[in-house]
């Protein structure tokens, strides 16, 4: 993390209640200002948290936006969602941060996981978004269904040796292919660890959903961003493709997954001028 611009708006964190019970979340501010701040959620990928968008958030609120990144349920200290959760039951955190933010529409933005989750809010409720960023979109073939459903984030049995933390580790470099930050590899580990009795759960529901059907039925304004060196480049050239004539689209060059922490000023810029359109 860089050190804290104390001319940037500062993140302070909280606790509203949804469906599957206290959401924790992020949130970010801009100084006052004579025009009301336009609201923004932000949703995370797994199996992180809201974390993941420590680096932006104050950028995003200098910009004049009230930004919101609850953490999903099961994921860093929002309370699980109960078993046999639904993907609707996951995007229920939506609703939860609207009413943190004291409104019924807001624009969204949402990363792997959270562009899932972000897709099926907006299918199913169109009145509550204004426009959407999908950030690296898994429209997956059945090839790459099988190659995601390899990755394991789920409980490791802890061993005397400690050897269940090698695994973590050892699934979290492969998971990131082009990764090159040692130590942001070490901060999302720990961070996968720390719920990592739920933090997963979403995962097998993103990947065996059909999200051409989601996709199809999105009316609001929409943008598939990603970039060159993430795993789910493809996938979101192929998801950009299935609607071209309606879906903005927006790379970056290089990064991985965690491209957010890896070029969050470009990534500020993509979001900033797409939701000023």
């Amino acid at each position: 993390m860089t050190a804290i611009n104390s001319d940037l708006p500062v993140i302070r964190r909280g606790y509203g209640e949804g469906r599957t019970g206290q959401v924790h979340y992020r949130r970010c501010r801009p100084h006052s200002s004579e025009q009301p701040a336009r609201p923004l959620l932000l949703l995370h990928q797994s199996p992180l948290s809201s974390t993941q968008f420590e680096r932006v958030m104050p950028a995003l609120a200098a910009h004049g936006f009230d930004v919101v990144a609850p953490d999903m349920p099961g994921f860093g200290m929002s309370d699980a969602a109960p078993e046999g959760a639904s993907l609707d039951d996951f995007a229920a955190v939506i609703p939860a941060a609207l009413e943190v933010l004291g409104c019924t529409r807001a624009d969204i933005v949402g990363h792997h996981t959270g562009a899932v989750l972000a897709a099926v809010f907006a299918a199913e409720q169109p009145q509550a978004v204004n426009r959407l960023i999908l950030n690296g979109f898994p429209l997956l073939g059945q090839a790459e269904r099988e190659h995601f459903a390899s990755f394991y984030f789920g409980p490791k049995e802890p061993k005397a040796d400690g050897s269940h933390l090698l695994v973590a580790w050892q699934n979290r470099l492969r998971s990131t292919p082009g990764w090159t930050d040692i130590n942001l590899m070490h901060r999302y580990t720990v961070e996968a660890l720390h719920r990592g009795s739920t933090n997963w759960k979403a995962f097998p529901l993103v990947i065996g959903a059909d999200l051409h059907e989601v996709l199809q039925r999105l009316t609001v304004p929409t943008l598939m961003f990603t970039n060159t060196g993430e795993d789910l480049y493809d996938s979101t050239r192929r998801a950009h493709a299935l609607r071209a004539d309606f879906f903005a689209y927006a790379e970056l060059s290089g990064g991985s997954h965690d491209i957010v922490d890896e070029q969050p000023e470009a990534w500020v810029r993509v979001v900033t001028e797409f939701l000023a359109d």
